[in-house]
């Protein structure tokens, strides 16, 4: 699977990591319903974070679509509300 951070580039993941995505994707969108600034701010790193670690960088001169996209790190809470979706950020 192929995930853009927007801003910054596309990773390779392995799908055997989507569901520890999911752990840290359902706690940014909790943070997100919550209202709760800390809370989003300190979700949306720890997720940036864990594709960056899990995936590898997709080459930068490549034209793949990306799966799936996902905000930049310094993104507000309401800009976060308006991708998320019925699965959050990350489908599953």
């Amino acid at each position: 699977m192929i995930i853009r951070i927007l801003g910054e580039g596309q990773y390779d993941v392995a799908d055997d990591a989507l569901d520890r995505l999911n752990e840290l994707d359902g706690a940014l969108e909790t943070a997100v319903e919550q209202g709760d600034e800390t809370a989003f701010s300190s979700a949306l790193h720890e997720l940036l974070e864990g594709v960056r670690s899990v995936g590898v960088a997709h080459p930068a001169d490549s034209l793949d679509e990306s799966d799936l996209i996902l905000p930049p790190g310094d993104a507000s809470i309401d800009e976060v509300r308006a991708m998320l979706s019925d699965d959050g950020l990350i489908p599953g």
